[in-house]
């Protein structure tokens, strides 16, 4: 086949138009390049009867009007596997960590189809993250998906370093895990300070990162995502591992999705996004399935703008969640960490045959109480406590309690918070739990409960 070949006659913000030479057009998706300037990168989306539209995946000052541009017969390839473990790398697998060339043996396309319903393979197992909190009010799926939604500055960015370090260097028996962070919009200094923590925690050589920082044209911070994926497909289905998937933030890839659109010219829908928004966001998620070879597990933060979770980018990333992780400013307010919204957090694996009969029956129960705990804060924020019966001030102490139990101190913040990280493993948070609702602790201070690890740990039993 005779390679493509064209001129740039315009270039508007980040399309370039391109006539086409002949009859030869190139297919949707490919990368165009300059015969004298390998370092030009466009990427074609659409055409009409002679010319074709390109997304300029470069700064545009290096285009200009009457440049000859060829097609590479080839989609945007990132190299994948060992030879990018432990390795900062951009959209176009070249290094941002300082650490030398990457020299992989192989790269593959950024783009794959959803896969057959039939080569999913749901696991009944749980992925204990040693989080108290999440691994009792919400406990994750293997090869589920789990989102941790809120607001600016509620600590998503944390929890999800947290859940890195937890479970990544507690898989170190059978076959290998690895993980891959996929930053899309991300700040340069989260960046930089998420690359040192895995660092330091021992966690980075099994761990691929790739940026698209908040500096880049919306083109590649939205196309980062899908390399990401491409990733971790690589080791679920060539090195038949099992994957932990990061996404930081999903917000920020519906909005640059909708950056990219208004660039195209489409037509806006609901709220001012764009109208394949739906289409967009489940072509991403499709991808991340378990199957017999190997499972992906993704964490996706998602910002919530304005804390109005009722938003249209929000809501459509939710439907695709098994567990979502509602992270309130308002229990952050309070000095509860993780501020997780006991109320509007869901999991799909709440049932007794996943938890077993002791988590489910603690579950449960303290569910009931939690719920009496809401309506007596009202009672006690007017009046104060002690005019509460004294069965309504056992109880509601008791949910106290268990709120304050279910904090942590974490790795990651240790050099903020000056206390020891913790990791509590699930039946020891069970069976905590079960010995405050006996009543076992009535007499203990609710304040002895806050930022611990187990009550063994601290010393209470």
């Amino acid at each position: 086949m005779n390679q493509v070949r064209g001129i740039i006659t315009s270039v508007t913000g980040q399309v370039a138009t391109v006539e086409i030479e002949g009859d030869n057009f190139p297919v949707a998706f490919e990368i165009l390049t300059s015969p004298k300037d390998p370092g030009v990168m466009l990427e074609v989306f659409s055409e009409t009867e002679s010319s074709i539209f390109a997304q300029i995946l470069i700064p545009p000052d290096k285009l200009f009007r009457g440049m000859i541009v060829v097609g590479t017969g080839s989609d945007l390839k990132v190299p994948v596997g060992q030879a990018v473990c432990g390795r900062v790398i951009d959209l176009f697998g070249l290094p941002r960590d300082n650490g030398g060339p990457i020299k992989a043996d192989k790269k593959i396309s950024i783009y794959s189809k959803t896969p057959s319903l039939s080569l999913v393979k749901s696991s009944y197992e749980i992925l204990e993250t040693g989080i108290k909190a999440i691994d009792f009010l919400t406990p994750i799926q293997k090869g589920g998906k789990v989102g941790f939604i809120g607001g600016a500055g509620v600590g998503k960015t944390i929890l999800l370093t947290e859940l890195m370090h937890n479970i990544t260097l507690k898989q170190d028996q059978g076959k290998p895990v690895y993980s891959v962070f996929a930053g899309v919009g991300e700040r340069i200094r989260e960046g930089q300070e998420l690359y040192q923590r895995l660092k330091q925690s021992g966690v980075l050589p099994k761990t691929v990162i790739i940026l698209g920082q908040m500096n880049e044209n919306a083109a590649i911070r939205f196309r980062v995502a899908q390399a990401a994926v491409a990733q971790a497909e690589y080791f679920r289905d060539q090195l038949k591992s099992d994957v932990l998937f990061f996404i930081d933030n999903m917000f920020r890839f519906v909005a640059a999705g909708a950056e990219v659109a208004t660039l195209l010219g489409t037509i806006p829908s609901e709220q001012a996004y764009q109208a394949t928004l739906q289409t967009e966001i489940s072509t991403l998620e499709d991808r991340l399935i378990p199957t017999a070879t190997g499972s992906i597990t993704s964490f996706q933060n998602v910002y919530v703008p304005a804390d109005e979770i009722t938003d249209a980018g929000v809501v459509a990333v939710m439907s695709f969640l098994d567990t979502a992780i509602v992270l309130s400013r308002s229990v952050a307010q309070k000095g509860i960490y993780p501020p997780i919204d006991l109320f509007q957090s869901s999991s799909s694996t709440l049932t007794k045959a996943f938890l077993g009969e002791i988590h489910f029956k603690a579950l449960t129960e303290f569910q009931k109480l939690l719920e009496n705990y809401n309506k007596l804060s009202h009672i006690v924020a007017i009046v104060g406590e002690e005019e509460l019966s004294v069965e309504n001030r056992i109880l509601y102490n008791r949910t106290k309690k268990i709120i304050n139990y279910l904090t942590q101190p974490f790795f990651v913040t240790e050099k903020q918070t000056g206390k020891r990280g913790a990791v509590v493993p699930r039946n020891t948070t069970v069976n905590d739990i079960t010995v405050i609702l006996s009543g076992r602790l009535d007499n203990i201070p609710a304040e002895k409960f806050m930022f611990i690890g187990s009550l063994a740990d601290a010393k209470i039993i």
